[in-house]
């Protein structure tokens, strides 16, 4: 193999929400507190009351106005629907109450092995990771082949091996993304160290922001090429102007939690919420 692959919609269509193909799981299984994220408390296993009977959510258009800005910036990677159509034949959890409580016990399981999915998936359309294509390919297949077992598999699957085994191979893409940039100076930040941080047309390009705490940070007009975003906060973080193309594993949660505007550039694969000016 000597060129990354081009991923288009389709092949990435699995790993994206369907709303109208899940049963509201993350809107059930899921447990939030009162907060800025989030207008009441939940307990895990308890439907929101925003859930309708068609198992959609009756605020999903102005979730963030309503207090549930939480919501807004969840991403499911597909596995909602994964779990209601694949996992349990389209047997709902309101009709077989048989299988209600493992079901939203699978599901949060689920969810992390489609985000390792999405992000193996992305590491494949990078041309810098062409010399480990091998080892993603092995273990996108390791992966897939686990979303596909029966509940009583994937309950006893432990999650934080597999992910630790996915992980080495997305820093070893990170690796070869933010060497091939040449700065005179590197960034030396903490993860905690970019909270609140003033860092306006900063250049920041191949800066390793794994897990970084972006919250509220001034990010305006900053260039974010070939950063690693995996895991980063992105909570009020003003990313309005800032050229994020080429930056690697940024999802589209991470995009809707964050402030920006039309003049914010990002990778192909995700779109411009509708909340940016």
């Amino acid at each position: 193999m000597s060129s990354a692959l081009i991923i288009d919609d389709n092949t990435l269509n699995h790993l994206r929400a369907d709303c109208e193909n899940c049963f509201g799981l993350c809107c059930v299984a899921l447990p939030y507190a009162k907060s800025a994220d989030f207008a009441f408390d939940k307990d895990g296993g308890t439907p929101c009351r925003n859930l309708q009977s068609n198992y959609l959510c009756g605020i999903h258009n102005d979730l963030r106005n309503k207090g549930f800005r939480g919501c807004s910036a969840y991403e499911c990677f597909g596995a909602g629907q994964k779990v209601s159509q694949s996992t349990y034949n389209g047997k709902d959890w309101r009709t077989n109450k048989d299988v209600a409580q493992e079901m939203f016990d699978v599901y949060p399981i689920m969810q992390q092995l489609h985000e390792m999915l999405w992000y193996l998936n992305e590491a494949l359309t990078i041309d810098a990771a062409k010399s480990i294509y091998k080892e993603l390919h092995f273990c996108l297949e390791e992966t897939e082949e686990l979303t596909g077992k029966s509940p009583e598999f994937i309950l006893n699957i432990v999650v934080t091996e597999h992910r630790a085994k996915v992980n080495k191979l997305l820093i070893r893409t990170s690796e070869l993304v933010r060497a091939q940039v040449t700065k005179k100076q590197k960034d030396t930040r903490r993860g905690m160290d970019y909270l609140g941080a003033k860092l306006k047309g900063a250049d920041l390009r191949g800066a390793n922001l794994r897990g970084a705490l972006l919250i509220a940070a001034d990010l305006r007009n900053a260039d974010l090429r070939w950063c690693d975003f995996i895991g980063a906060d992105f909570r009020d973080t003003d990313i309005s102007g800032a050229n994020l193309t080429r930056s690697i594993f940024l999802t589209q949660a991470q995009v809707n939690a964050a402030i920006g505007n039309k003049h914010t550039k990002l990778p192909a694969t995700l779109v411009k919420p509708a909340h940016w000016s």
